[in-house]
C-alpha cells in the first residue's frame, strides 16, 4: 500500500482528498502546513506528495525545495487556476506535476498512479542480469534505469521521475530529435494533458541539475518550434 502525504492548509480539501485516496486503497498522511510536513518527512519519508502552494509557516514552494535536497520521490503540486507563474516555478523547482483547483479528484487520483506506475519501474529493488545489461552509456551519461541512478562524468545527478525519463528518451538515439508531444508520451498516461510549457520546465530543471556538476553541459539542444535533441559529447 502506498503512502500519499496530503499537505494543504483548506481542512476540506484535505478531509475529501484524503477519503477519496484512503477508498483507491491509499494510505494518507495530512499536514495542514509546510512546516508540519517537513518534521514529519524527516523521521519517515511517503512515497509520493501532494502540495498545495499558498500555506502558513512554510509554503509549498520552501517545502519542495527542502524536500528536494533529501529526495526525488515524485510530488504533485496544487495550484490556483490563474496562477502560471506558480506553476512554472514548481516545475523548475523539482515538482514532476501539478494540478489547478478547483480540480478533479478523479484526475488527481490518475496522475498519481502514473507517477507511482514510473517511481515502481525505476526503482526496482532487485537487479536481475537483463535489468543490469539495460544501463545505457553515451558518451559522459551513465544511466541505470533499474536503480534510478544518473551519472554525469562518473558524477552523481539526483532526477525526479519525470526527469529520468525525459533524459532517458532524449539519450536513447543521440542525433535525434524528439518533439515534445512525444516527450509527453514518455513523460505521462495517455489520459494525463500537459502543455509545452510543462515539457518546458522540465527540462530547464534537468539542464540546471546537470550543469550543477558540469557547468560546460551542453548534450541537450533545444530546435526552437520543433523539439530536443541529444547530442553525444
Amino acid at each position: 500500500m502506498s503512502r500519499i502525504a496530503l499537505v494543504d492548509d483548506d481542512r476540506n480539501i484535505l478531509t475529501s482528498v484524503s477519503m477519496t485516496l484512503e477508498a483507491e486503497g491509499f494510505e494518507v498522511e495530512t499536514y495542514n502546513d509546510g512546516q508540519a510536513a517537513l518534521d514529519a518527512f524527516s523521521k519517515k519519508l511517503p512515497d509520493m506528495a501532494v502540495f498545495d502552494i499558498k500555506m502558513p509557516r512554510m509554503d509549498g514552494m520552501d517545502l519542495l525545495q527542502r524536500v528536494r535536497q533529501k529526495t526525488a520521490m515524485p510530488v504533485i503540486f496544487l495550484t490556483s487556476k490563474d496562477d502560471e507563474i506558480d506553476e512554472v516555478l514548481g516545475l523548475r523547482m523539482g515538482a514532476d506535476d501539478y494540478v489547478k483547483k478547483p480540480f478533479s479528484q478523479r484526475l488527481l487520483v490518475e496522475r498519481i498512479r502514473a507517477l507511482l506506475r514510473r517511481q515502481e519501474v525505476l526503482s526496482g529493488e532487485e537487479v536481475t542480469e537483463v535489468e543490469a545489461s539495460q544501463v545505457m552509456q553515451r558518451g559522459e551519461l551513465k544511466m541505470d534505469p533499474a536503480r534510478h541512478a544518473v551519472a554525469w562524468k562518473g558524477k552523481d545527478v539526483s532526477l525526479t521521475v519525470t526527469e529520468f525519463l525525459l533524459l532517458q528518451a532524449l539519450a536513447q538515439r543521440p542525433g535525434f530529435v524528439k518533439s515534445r508531444d512525444q516527450l509527453m508520451d514518455v513523460a505521462y498516461d495517455d489520459q494525463v494533458y500537459v502543455d509545452d510549457r510543462t515539457i518546458d520546465s522540465h527540462i530547464k530543471r534537468l539542464r540546471k541539475k546537470m550543469r550543477s556538476v558540469d557547468p560546460e553541459f551542453s548534450a541537450i539542444e533545444t530546435l526552437y518550434g520543433i523539439g530536443y535533441r541529444y547530442n553525444e559529447e
